[in-house]
């Protein structure tokens, strides 16, 4: 049995619950109503033993609608921002344990999404990392923060700022996620994770896993400090011209210095 929306399925395989992205013409990117979607998923499949995230297409999830971004509308980009963080909170809260099955790139808001989840297993072909300041925003989510505690501080700043790719090997190697499998072999590799899972106490469980956000709820008030942030940036020159040399394909010129020599085109 499966529940169909457009931005995403759900499919109950046994006990567990596969909630699927299903935008893939965009690379599964969301806006506050696909959030929002996600968020009443996670909370419908409460009742199953394990719940799995992935993507379709070649993307796991490319983050927040960037074209929001170019033409920003202000109360529009306020609730996708905080939709996020609710996003994130729901799946810190829920009390099954979530499994990121990463398909392909997982991108910006897709890679924190990847860091809130539970655990996180990978196609060999999924790539990792930020796009924020690359385009006018910023990866206040879980990428400048939490991602530090999979990985480590220089290496997360590494992340947030340069805003390069990692494939899934590298990620495993740091610590980001905790599988890698051929691409083919994905979705067996997370069942039979879920299967070792189901055979553990869910009381436990739920326990073991609320008592391991201990250090997820400490960054809260940086969450919320960044969000506030990014609020009060909308509009800028720097989000605009971002998000539009995104679209455009182009290397984007920031205000704010004057490079010795003119920026490449991508």
């Amino acid at each position: 049995m499966g529940l169909n929306m457009s931005d995403l399925t759900t499919e109950r395989k046994g006990e567990v619950a596969w909630i699927r992205l299903t935008r893939p013409e965009r690379m599964n990117a969301y806006d506050a109503a696909m959030a929002q979607s996600l968020i009443e998923a996670i909370e419908a499949a409460a009742d199953a033993g394990v719940i799995v995230l992935t993507g379709s297409g070649r993307a796991f999830c490319a983050g927040g609608y960037l074209a929001n971004l170019s033409k920003p509308d202000a109360g529009a980009l306020r609730s996708m921002f905080y939709g996020s963080l609710r996003l994130y909170e729901t799946i810190r809260n829920s009390p099954r344990p979530v499994i990121a099955a990463v398909n392909g790139v997982a991108a910006g808001g897709g890679n924190e999404l990847v860091v809130a989840c539970d655990l996180a297993i990978a196609a060999e072909s999924a790539t990792f990392g930020q796009t924020g300041v690359r385009v006018g925003s910023a990866p206040v989510l879980g990428g400048t923060n939490f991602l530090a505690m999979n990985i480590g501080e220089k290496r997360a700043k590494e992340v947030a700022f340069l805003c390069r790719r990692y494939p899934a090997k590298q990620a495993f190697e740091l610590g980001w996620i905790n599988a890698v499998v051929p691409d083919a072999q994905l979705e067996e590799e997370v069942a039979r994770w879920a299967d070792e899972l189901l055979r553990m106490s869910p009381r436990y469980l739920e326990i073991a896993k609320i008592s391991s956000n201990l250090w997820w709820n400490h960054c809260r008030d940086g969450y919320l400090n960044g969000l506030g942030m990014l609020v009060q940036a909308i509009g800028s020159a720097d989000m605009i011209e971002g998000a539009t040399a995104f679209m455009e394909k182009r290397q984007p010129r920031f205000e704010g210095r004057v490079p010795r020599n003119p920026p490449r085109e991508l």
